[in-house]
């Protein structure tokens, strides 16, 4: 059935993208600085102002476990999914006390929890860096030192900015190199749990229903934001909506969408095609099958991988739908037809040609060049794969040892001065490890870094130490004292000579950190191959051809997503499906309907809770709706709001149909998914006796 529905979608972006000029129907994930006014004018009469998208901006939360929310109280609580907070639900909980299972709500701020190891930032202002970026490179240099140059420029800047203002200052690449912004966050440590569903009805239907519409889920939960040991009093919060949302109003989706390739030329897309996603498929799928293996051996390592068997899965079907579009050669010729008209554009103009022709066989000669290296540079330990928790603990201290002596400018981005404190966070974070969850992490890491590299590559045979996957893995996770998160602090404090120290016998060395420093030198000479080689030979032709389409198209475009906070609109609208209408809402009487015909088994059991509220709950509630609004991943959490910026649902998913966005938009199927907020209040006050919160959230 899948199959058949991303065939379906596929044919319609095909159709779409050989006709589009740039954007269609209710197309964009917009810059806040760049909104789509005219758009909305056209086609819905609204228009869009400064006062209003200030307000939503500075209501909306980035959530630093990757999904996006929105602050929706004057006391600073935070509206967001489930499955964005499961991870500290994970994290907090005890194999006595699972909160992901049961659930769990604090009646007072007292009772609240604190969370380790999660960031909280609103964006506060935007500016264009794009000429001192970008003029750092200049024109007699090579890609690689053009790039490095540019790199070097950002991460100045970022200190600049985070010294004059003491806000957590990024510079973000936007138009895969055309244009350079400086994002200022207002950044929050001190977040508590304050309210969660129980999995069986956040998560309903499991993975049979993941990515499918009609939906009965409650993918909600709630934190709050403390400052200096009290909530927080945000300036500027969402309001909740009075009458809620009907078939074909107009919607606003404000998040954090994670990463598009929509911009990507031909070739770069035929890359993806024929090399990246054949091996990062087979690898998701021996990872499901490991994750299910060891979720097998008892309750308690059910409990400690949930989260993560949860994450493979929903990449593996989320992949497995963008892979179909990539392989349907009728979305390729579509995305010829675009490119060829935009070069042909160029190609006109002697001046145009002279500057940006050669930019699309520049992309393509590095893709070809990256295909020579690439299973190298993704390979666990070697490249950007991962060995677990503890591992990159461990290589971060190893890092910090080397970067932080360095100027900010100088060292690898992620050790920026601007970015040491998330660093950090995450680094002393007292969140519990597991023996034999970093124990599976570590032994399959290395297992595929060999499948991938072969037995007898040095880099193996040093990682290896002489013995087996399994029993090298034991030895370090037995052996380190990396669990421990004084310990942690300590060596980072102590900078190199806290690691040599590590490292050497005579200390009774620790086998994780010398993995580490193993592995630290072929990694970076990797990144390194890829940083001079590939990206910046990528950011120089997508630069040209950003300037292209600009030429030829204007400036009311919007770029590839990039886990910043962009604007996305649409109605709220059925769709057809093999002849038949998708109605836009379903309803709590849909849900029951449901376990019944799945006979309550399995992820269609209905809880306890929700079972013993029935004849409470209205049944004509609306729980779930759809809408056109352009989401991907990242999007989780995010705020869905009417025209006066109130909220009236919260984004958990899309359906099979939305899953080729990240290449390709198509409204015709393609649908995101919200909870409607009359369901959230009405399972607060009938099902889980949360009438106090139910209550600062319609406070107005």
């Amino acid at each position: 059935m899948h199959a058949i529905h991303v065939r379906n979608a596929i044919l319609l972006v095909a159709s779409l993208v050989a006709t589009a000029a740039w954007a269609h129907a209710d197309e964009g994930m917009w810059l806040f600085s760049r909104p789509p006014t005219k758009q909305l004018k056209e086609k819905y009469g609204f228009d869009v102002d400064a006062k209003w998208l200030e307000h939503v901006q500075k209501s909306c939360v980035r959530i630093s476990t990757g999904g996006s929310g929105s602050i929706v109280s004057s006391t600073g609580l935070v509206m967001t999914n489930h499955h964005v907070g499961a991870d500290m639900l994970q994290k907090l909980s005890t194999g006595e006390n699972n909160l992901i299972e049961k659930g769990f709500y604090a009646k007072t701020t007292a009772e609240e929890v604190k969370c380790p190891a999660i960031e909280m930032e609103v964006l506060w202002s935007i500016e264009d860096a794009t000429d001192r970026v970008q003029g750092a490179a200049k024109p007699d240099m090579s890609s690689a030192d053009a790039n490095t140059a540019r790199r070097k420029m950002m991460a100045t800047i970022e200190k600049e900015s985070e010294d004059a203002t003491g806000l957590k200052s990024e510079v973000v690449t936007l138009y895969q190199g055309g244009r350079y912004h400086l994002y200022r966050y207002k950044r929050y440590t001190d977040v508590r749990l304050v309210m969660a569903p129980e999995k069986g009805i956040a998560f309903y239907g499991g993975d049979p229903d993941n990515f499918e519409y009609p939906r009965y889920d409650l993918d909600m939960c709630f934190f709050r934001i403390y400052e200096n040991e009290k909530p927080l009093a945000p300036e500027h919060y969402l309001r909740w909506s009075r009458q809620g949302v009907a078939a074909n109003d107009l919607v606003f989706v404000a998040g954090h969408p994670g990463r598009t390739e929509r911009l990507y030329t031909v070739d770069h897309l035929k890359f993806l095609r024929d090399v990246v996603y054949p091996i990062s498929m087979r690898n998701l799928w021996r990872r499901e099958v490991q994750l299910a293996t060891f979720s097998g051996r008892g309750e308690e390592f059910r409990r400690i991988a949930e989260e993560d068997y949860f994450g493979v899965q929903n990449s593996r079907k989320a992949r497995t739908g963008i892979f179909a579009g990539l392989l349907d050669p009728r979305l390729i010729a579509g995305k010829e037809a675009a490119e060829k008209a935009l070069r042909a554009a160029v190609d006109k103009n002697p001046e145009w040609k002279k500057k940006w022709g050669d930019a699309w066989d520049q992309i393509a000669n590095a893709e070809h060049a990256y295909a020579g290296f690439y299973t190298r540079h993704t390979a666990p330990g070697v490249g950007r794969g991962s060995l677990g928790t503890l591992f990159g603990m461990a290589r971060t201290l190893v890092r910090l040892a080397e970067e932080k002596p360095k100027p900010s400018s100088d060292r690898l981005r992620e050790y920026r001065d601007s970015n040491l404190k998330t660093v950090e966070l995450q680094l002393f974070s007292p969140a519990p490890l597991y023996d034999d969850l970093e124990i599976e992490d570590l032994s399959s890491g290395l297992q595929l870094m060999a499948e991938m590299l072969g037995a007898d590559d040095p880099v193996v045979v040093k990682a290896l130490g002489g013995l087996s996957p399994r029993a090298r893995a034991e030895q370090a996770i037995h052996g380190t004292k990396l669990k421990d998160p004084a310990e942690r602090k300590r060596i980072a404090d102590g900078g190199s000579a806290a690691i040599n120290a590590s490292a050497s016998a005579k200390g009774g060395a620790d086998p994780l950190i010398q993995l580490a420093m193993d592995l630290d030198a072929e990694n970076r000479a990797v990144r390194k191959r890829y940083e001079d080689t590939i990206d910046s030979a990528e950011r120089e032709g997508y630069s040209k051809i950003a300037a292209a389409q600009f030429a030829v198209n204007g400036e009311d475009q919007y770029p590839d997503a990039t886990f910043t906070l962009r604007l996305s609109y649409g109605a709220v609208t059925p769709y057809q499906d093999d002849g038949k209408q998708v109605a836009p809402f379903t309803n709590f009487a849909g849900l029951y309907e449901r376990a019944k015909e799945r006979k309550n088994e399995g992820p269609f059991q209905i809880p306890a809770r929700f079972a013993a509220a029935k004849d409470k709950l209205n049944p004509n509630t609306p729980f779930n709706f759809i809408s056109t609004c352009d989401i991907i991943g990242g999007n989780s959490g995010s705020p869905v709001i009417d025209r006066a910026g109130d909220v009236i649902g919260l984004i958990f998913d899309g359906n099979i149909q939305s899953l080729i966005l990240d290449i390709a938009y198509t409204s015709e199927q393609a649908r995101a998914v919200a909870v409607d907020t009359r369901a959230i209040i009405e399972s607060m006050r009938k099902v889980y006796d949360c009438g106090a919160l139910a209550d600062e959230i319609e406070r107005r």
